[in-house]
């Protein structure tokens, strides 16, 4: 259930029945070739509260704003630094844990905000009974295996991230698949020269894929994730 459909009140309730468990859906509004900007905030909601729905456990809305300075050659990427992005998680977690949560899944949409995960040894050393787990629900074993064997190029901004939510009205995408890129060059590149190898930002894979295709991975990853907020 989404923290935005219950009140104050409701939340004490709950708290008082003994549930602990809460998610944090975690994003970044960044460039994703022809999808919206706001793709893993978006993605990563989506996916915590279908998981959570059966379980009764809250999701809160999507931390939208993440670290990705190597796109910001591409208008309307907003990153933050990784200092404050590392502040505002545990300034976030803190605000949880004082109410009475305990257990707190962070749902993460973008490999750039992984350095959050070493916030997870320090906030469980210093608040009393925390159990923080980071997952990133795009690379988790079984829905990376899935896409893998669909295509073994897919990545960023392909079609393991288009989604009805995040398709853009009027917007079509090649049909072509786009060659993987050479991340051991591309690691070495500023800005404005990630932008130039980039193109339209795709790293590689197909753009699109039959519904079927989509919806499987969806069940996959809802399912992952599911059993990582129930399985503690």
């Amino acid at each position: 259930m989404r923290i935005r459909d219950m009140n104050w009140m409701q939340v004490e309730a709950l708290l008082k029945t003994g549930e602990d468990r809460v998610v944090l859906p975690l994003g970044s509004i960044e460039q994703h070739a022809w999808l919206s900007l706001a793709v893993d905030a978006l993605l990563a909601e989506a996916v915590a509260v279908d998981a959570a729905e059966p379980l009764g456990v809250p999701v809160f809305a999507a931390q939208p704003y993440g670290y990705t300075p190597t796109y910001m050659a591409f208008p309307g990427t907003v990153t933050l630094k990784l200092a404050t992005l590392l502040a505002v998680l545990g300034d976030i977690v803190e605000s949880l844990h004082h109410h009475g949560f305990r257990r707190v899944l962070v749902v993460n949409g973008h490999g750039g905000n992984s350095a959050g995960a070493s916030l997870a040894q320090e906030l469980m050393a210093r608040l009393p009974g925390l159990k923080l787990r980071w997952h990133n629900w795009w690379s988790a074993p079984k829905t990376w295996a899935f896409v893998q064997a669909q295509d073994r190029e897919a990545s960023h901004a392909s079609w393991m991230e288009n989604f009805a939510s995040t398709r853009l009205a009027g917007v079509v995408p090649p049909t072509a698949p786009k060659p993987l890129v050479d991340y051991a060059r591309m690691a070495l590149m500023d800005p404005v020269d990630k932008r130039a190898y980039l193109g339209d930002g795709c790293y590689g894979g197909r753009y699109e894929v039959p519904a079927e295709v989509s919806d499987q991975l969806w069940r996959i990853a809802v399912d992952e994730t599911r059993a990582a907020l129930r399985d503690w």
